[in-house]
């Protein structure tokens, strides 16, 4: 389901402009319809009020947790069911963050991510994606939230702006705590720029080399990363935000030397961040975290050398927590398949 549907079905009611809001709102927010500051039966339409128990039975079912993984660092994992009884996840982060689905599947087939080995299933519609923050409110506060987990959002444009435009309004997230994650299309720049809402940047950049970003993202836009970073520097001085490179650091793979020089040379002195995770480990793939300590020295030099650089744990390590995971196990327990996925070689 898309947003402007359930305004189609929500006008069709009798709802007014006002009385639209008020359902979207409290809907996005986890509040019960019941909670707004008039009382319901004095502020809704009678049609919109015989209407109600049937819309809100279909948006719950929209969402539905089918299971959820606490973890050690305050992280909380929700395997979540479609109302066809298709699977996503989304991640409850500390510090008041959610990270959504915006696809089952991926299309991109990145080769350290689990979630792309069978590709493309379905788009999520808009109203799947509030739906999924509607699911995360019901169980704690939410305050940001990143289009960071199953799926390539630009992949799925005009529902992610759909979603994103509600949620920076209706929603009551801060426009800079909406952030659209990407292996970057030139799609991307055209269109966020000329929203209502302009969310943060994230671009998964993961290597400086363009001949390793085809073999680590092989089904990725050819964007070279001297691109990739030039179109990212421009949107983050049109909106005021910072961009967020996202760097898995695999062992052996992009964590020489000579990726290091090559960070320097892109970023240093760019309205950005990196964002360095170590390799979250995915059972079935042969691909190698380096050690913390070794993170750290390389996160410590290239501050050092004129680049931001922050050293994330990537969340929910002991519970599954690369995304993709949980829905993998999921259809793997029904299929009794195992997953044959090999490691790429670094040279």
């Amino acid at each position: 389901m898309r947003i402007a549907e359930l305004r189609q079905r929500l006008r069709g009611a009798g709802a007014g402009p006002t009385h639209e809001q008020r359902v979207l709102r409290l809907w996005s927010q986890a509040l019960p319809q019941q909670s707004g500051r008039r009382d319901i039966h004095d502020f809704l339409p009678a049609a919109l009020l015989a209407a109600l128990p049937g819309v809100e039975a279909d948006l719950a079912a929209l969402a539905r947790l089918q299971s959820a993984h606490p973890g050690a660092d305050g992280s909380e994992r929700l395997l979540v069911e479609l109302a066809d009884g298709q699977t996503v996840e989304s991640v409850l982060l500390p510090r008041d963050g959610l990270c959504i689905s915006s696809q089952v599947g991926c299309a991109v087939g990145c080769v350290f991510c689990m979630t792309g080995r069978d590709g493309l299933v379905r788009q999520l519609g808009s109203a799947e994606m509030v739906a999924q923050v509607a699911l995360a409110r019901g169980r704690r506060l939410v305050k940001k939230v990143v289009f960071m987990g199953m799926g390539e959002p630009a992949h799925n444009l005009d529902n992610v702006v759909e979603a994103i435009e509600l949620l920076g309004t209706a929603g009551n997230i801060g426009h800079k705590n909406l952030v659209f994650s990407t292996v970057g299309d030139p799609r991307v720049f055209e269109r966020l720029p000329q929203g209502r809402v302009k969310p943060a940047l994230a671009l998964s950049l993961h290597t400086t080399r363009a001949d390793l970003r085809a073999r680590l993202l092989p089904r990725a836009p050819r964007l070279s990363p001297d691109e990739l970073v030039d179109l990212g520097e421009t949107y983050a001085r049109q909106t005021g935000y910072p961009v967020q490179y996202q760097w898995t650091l695999l062992e052996g793979i992009n964590d020489t030397e000579e990726e290091l020089d090559g960070i320097v040379r892109l970023l240093a002195g760019k309205y950005g961040v990196l964002n360095m995770i170590p390799f979250n480990a995915v059972e079935g793939l042969d691909f190698r975290r380096p050690s913390w300590e070794r993170a750290a020295a390389i996160a410590r030099s290239l501050h050092r050398r004129g680049v931001l650089t922050k050293l994330r744990q990537s969340a929910g390590q002991d519970v599954d927590g690369g995304c993709g995971q949980l829905r993998a196990r999921a259809v793997q327990a029904t299929r009794g398949t195992p997953v044959q996925l090999h490691r790429m070689a670094s040279n």
